[in-house]
């Protein structure tokens, strides 16, 4: 699709998948061609998200770009420059809410928002914050994994361990990418 975008108009971009599908990376590659074009970029993480790094964006590749952690959605408008044309937002799933409301005004501000995160608990449950801003967003894009077990491709997160917490930060210590067919829900 070819559109032809005004500065002046701000959207919301989704990119969203399982664990090992890609979405920190394609996040980071939309970001630093923005910054190869010369406009402002902001980026932001969830505090969470202490796994590679906690003051920069990690691709499981190990592709890095500096990124403030925050502790929630309303902090990113607090933080975010009035010059700032690119807002970029990794682990969204760890938000409230709160989130979908926040990239709204943002975009309504003229910014072009770009988000990135799970769609999917361990479980294969949608989390909210997601299905709201695929709801809202101009544009989704959901990247597919490879399946661990038989190849097939893969949309689901196998976790390996039994915490039983929804949220349990971690890579392949504690996930796995899995298809339809080799996905164990928890009973």
């Amino acid at each position: 699709m070819i559109f032809n975008v005004s500065s002046s108009s701000g959207w919301i971009e989704v990119v969203c998948g399982s664990m090992f599908s890609g979405k920190t990376q394609e996040l980071i590659r939309r970001l630093k061609l923005a910054n190869i074009a010369r406009q402002k970029v902001q980026v932001f993480n969830s505090h969470l998200d202490t796994r590679y790094s906690k003051e920069h964006l990690v691709s499981h590749d190990k592709t890095t770009l500096s990124a403030r952690p925050v502790k929630t959605a309303k902090e990113i408008l607090k933080e975010v420059a009035r010059d700032t044309q690119v807002v970029g937002i990794d682990e969204a799933h760890f938000f409230g809410d709160e989130l979908a409301e926040v990239c709204g005004k943002l975009a309504d501000c003229g910014k072009r928002v770009i988000v990135a995160g799970l769609d999917q608990d361990y479980r294969g449950a949608p989390f909210t914050t997601m299905a709201k801003l695929m709801a809202v967003a101009e544009f989704v894009t959901k990247n597919l994994a490879i399946c661990m077990v038989c190849g097939n491709p893969a949309h689901f997160s196998q976790r390996l361990t039994d915490s039983g917490r929804r949220i349990e930060v971690g890579a392949g210590d504690k996930y796995e990418a899995r298809c339809r067919k080799c996905f164990q829900p928890e009973n």
